[in-house]
């Protein structure tokens, strides 16, 4: 079975950084894009930030300049670096990957990880 797992997720004091990760776990033969989605309280969730698998990225106009997305394809892992970290940010950060092939022939479509808290807070 495939999973996703997100980490590096805490809370943080306005203009800190903080770099989450995503690994993804079990017999994976690739994954096509993946990506970072956020739902604040309240909030619908919104996309933070993509990247192919040939390492073309999008980023949310709200993040451009401090947030960078990348991936280690060897790791099936995807990295957000989070840099001058706003109240505003404050959000359950879930990673996502739009398809998964696996090596025993079962594919996964729009999968995504349970998330992890980032609070920015003094």
């Amino acid at each position: 079975q495939v999973q996703l797992v997100e980490s590096g997720g805490g809370l943080v004091q306005p203009g800190g950084s903080l770099r989450l990760s995503c690994a993804a776990s079990g017999s994976i033969a690739s994954i096509n894009a993946m990506g970072w989605h956020r739902q604040a309280p309240g909030k619908e969730r919104e996309l933070v930030a993509t990247i192919t698998s040939g390492g073309i990225t999008n980023y949310a106009d709200s993040v451009k300049g401090r947030f960078t997305i990348s991936r280690d394809n060897a790791k099936n892992t995807v990295y957000l670096q989070m840099n001058s970290l706003k109240p505003e940010d404050t959000a359950v950060y879930y990673c996502n990957a739009d398809y998964i092939a696996t090596l025993i022939g079962v594919h996964y479509a729009d999968y995504w990880g349970q998330g992890t808290q980032v609070t920015v807070s003094s």
